[in-house]
């Protein structure tokens, strides 16, 4: 039996209906990464199914407000909601274990804390000019990040050959690196 794939409209139009049957294909699609990012920084299985709903929540609150705009595939949306909610649980837990722990464990864990907090910063940067990026230089992207061959990125954007497919990546990124690399918040992130 051929499972049926959704587009983010279809999606969204899922979650906006509570659709069961499009509810249950996000978790089976979309849960597994979202699980292994919790369970890779600091938290268990319970974590990630708590993430991943509050998610959905948050995702269907927007819809309810006419305040949702993806400008990215689902899944990428997705994983960032998760993983801002997630180094948030964890800037939470921070706060909590400073009253209990001793002076040493406390500087170890600051320093992993704002390691996360400046992660979580070049993220938002990084999403920032993502979005500024012409429609075709954010879709070659992120096939390219989904691991998609040249080939089959050449013909789904209607190029002449995967040679070309990978010249385009190739400018597409460094138009946003470059793009990054000249704001002013990029060098205080540094």
């Amino acid at each position: 039996m051929q499972v049926t794939e959704y587009n983010v409209e279809e999606i969204i139009e899922g979650i906006r209906q509570n659709d069961v049957v499009r509810l249950d294909y996000v978790y089976k699609k979309f849960y597994p990464q979202i699980k292994f990012f919790v369970t890779s920084n600091s938290g268990d299985e319970d974590d990630a199914q708590d993430i991943f709903q509050e998610a959905i929540v948050i995702i269907f609150n927007k819809l309810k407000q006419n305040q949702l705009q993806i400008s990215c595939t689902f899944k990428t949306y997705l994983y960032s909601v998760c993983r801002l909610l997630w180094l948030k649980q964890l800037e939470k837990r921070k706060i909590k274990n400073e009253l209990s722990i001793e002076k040493n464990d406390y500087i170890e864990l600051t320093d992993k804390t704002e390691e996360l907090g400046d992660r979580t910063e070049r993220f938002g940067l990084y999403q920032e000019y993502f979005k500024k990026l012409s429609e075709d230089c954010r879709k070659v992207l992120e096939m390219s990040l989904e691991k998609i061959p040249y080939k089959k990125i050449a013909v789904i954007m209607g190029y002449k050959s995967d040679k070309y497919a990978k010249k385009r990546k190739y400018q597409c990124k460094e138009k946003l690196i470059n793009s990054i690399k000249s704001d002013p918040k990029f060098k205080e992130l540094l």
